[in-house]
């Protein structure tokens, strides 16, 4: 295993892949460094002398400056490190016009739904309107678990504490965002579960939902009925029945919608897991069909990473204004822009958001950027998509879910249990936590690392577990029954 990792010819520092001992020298492109003091794994030594204010180059992108001078071989952290971000940022369109070869799409086995869609999951969810009938639903879910059998892979309650006191447009997105995850192909079957007397009411939904099938899409308001839970199994084993029929066909992975996401990073997050993400939503892409980027404020000071990428100034447009609106939303709320990462992300190596972001946005590959989602907008566009969503784990995961995201690929280098409401694959970036936390893995990123792998033969391993899958193989977060939803609160609305 290599020691150290230079990441781009441009780069003033290497990353550490194994802790390193005070007195080490290490080679790298004809070039010899020595650390000067021990530097934990994931974490930046320079390789090059930096004067106080010089700029610190990773990614071959700028990530922040020093605050003191820093010779070859010294530990590049918080201690001696700031950020360079500040407010908006005025993007002008440079397009690069990146393309990828199509490639003739693979299949994987998945379910075809009465209006033609692909799914990956043929299961019943209960969506509470109201928090205050969350305990119904959550006891209808564990009542209702012996129709779980043949082809009715599950049944899930996903409940959340709004659809109440909540006005103007944090109550639009909550009703929206609920709908939309009813539209989701997984959802086979759908009860939507009301009190009677919440601000989000039955017609309210009724209304944001258009036309819809009937007996696919269920309402039951527990005010209006003696036993609710009685009325609810009834609902559910007629759910049930309905769709014990469907059977698993061969589908091209042109149908298919993967989502993108990243949550506990480390400083291996970018150099692993992430990249080899990317390869996949490549693969994806070139086989015709589409994948899906969020957690805007972790775009922020990768933004050249992205924006030439997208297809048109319109798409460019959009981008650029969920960038910088995301930006007046935190200053709306007195918040500070640029307050991440989070302290695991430093306690790993992740040092200025700029920083966590360059790693961040390696998830999003190389492919043309097609469009721009609204947060609770559905994906309308095969390729990849940037989609509004906060840098939250369980916010951003539920609205990939809600944008019709079959598969989410989760890279962790601190480790996490949670699981969104579609299959979410965790991708581990070391090895270590892999050993540490294994019931909580799908995939070891880390054994590239260990120079085990390249990010080209991880990545076509990554896809293979796409494609098993989407074809009903369970992930670790199914395993352990861990399926939950998060509402974005008062959110950005563009």
């Amino acid at each position: 295993m290599a020691p150290i990792v230079h990441i781009n010819p441009e780069d003033n520092v290497v990353v550490a892949l194994r802790p390193l001992k005070k007195g080490e020298t290490f080679s790298f492109e004809g070039r010899e460094v020595t650390a000067t003091e021990d530097i934990p794994q994931g974490h930046k030594m320079a390789v090059a002398e930096l004067g106080v204010g010089s700029t610190v180059v990773k990614y071959g992108q700028a990530i922040g400056h020093v605050t003191a001078d820093v010779h070859p071989g010294q530990w590049i952290h918080t201690h001696n490190m700031k950020t360079n971000l500040s407010g908006e940022v005025e993007y002008t369109y440079e397009p690069t016009h990146p393309e990828l070869a199509p490639v003739e799409p693979q299949t994987f086995m998945g379910y075809r739904t009465k209006d033609g869609r692909a799914a990956t999951r043929n299961e019943i969810w209960i969506i509470p309107t109201v928090g205050c009938v969350n305990g119904i639903a959550q006891t209808l879910e564990a009542q209702c678990q012996d129709l779980v059998q043949g082809t009715v892979e599950g049944i899930h309650a996903f409940t959340h504490p709004f659809g109440c006191s909540q006005t103007g447009a944090d109550h639009e997105q909550t009703k929206k965002l609920l709908v939309a995850l009813s539209r989701h192909p997984n959802a086979a079957g759908v009860l939507f579960l009301s009190l009677g007397c919440e601000n989000c009411t039955h017609q309210q939904i009724l209304d944001e939902l258009g036309e819809y099938d009937p007996q696919r899409v269920r309402f039951l308001t527990c005010q209006d009925v003696e036993d609710e839970l009685a009325s609810g199994r009834a609902i559910i084993e007629e759910l049930a029945e309905l769709i014990s029929h469907n059977r698993r066909v061969p589908i091209p992975v042109s149908e298919l919608v993967v989502g993108m996401k990243c949550g506990g990073s480390d400083g291996l997050s970018g150099i692993t897991a992430n990249p080899t993400i990317g390869r996949v939503s490549d693969m994806v892409v070139a086989q015709g069909g589409t994948s899906v980027l969020t957690e805007v404020p972790e775009m922020f000071g990768a933004e050249s990473f992205l924006l030439g990428r997208c297809v048109s100034k319109e798409v460019f447009d959009a981008a650029a204004g969920m960038l910088n609106g995301f930006k007046d939303y935190f200053l709306r709320h007195h918040e500070v822009v640029y307050d991440n990462p989070s302290p695991g992300n430093k306690q790993g190596g992740i040092t200025t958001l700029e920083d966590k972001s360059c790693g961040c946005v390696q998830k999003g590959g190389k492919a043309p950027i097609v469009d721009v989602l609204k947060y609770a907008d559905q994906v309308k566009k095969q390729g990849l998509n940037l989609l509004c969503a906060p840098g939250n784990d369980m916010v951003s995961s539920t609205a990939l879910a809600a944008a019709g995201c079959h598969v989410i690929m989760f890279s962790t280098g601190r480790g996490t249990p949670f699981g969104a409401p579609v299959p979410t694959i965790k991708v581990f970036t070391n090895t270590a936590l892999s050993k540490r936390k294994p019931n909580w893995m799908d995939f070891n990123a880390g054994v590239i690392a260990d120079g085990d792998a390249t990010i080209d033969e991880a990545a076509k391993d990554l896809f293979d577990l796409v494609l098993k899958v989407s074809s009903g193989e369970k992930t670790s977060t199914e395993r352990r029954n861990c399926h939950e939803i998060s509402i974005w609160k008062d959110g950005v609305v563009l």
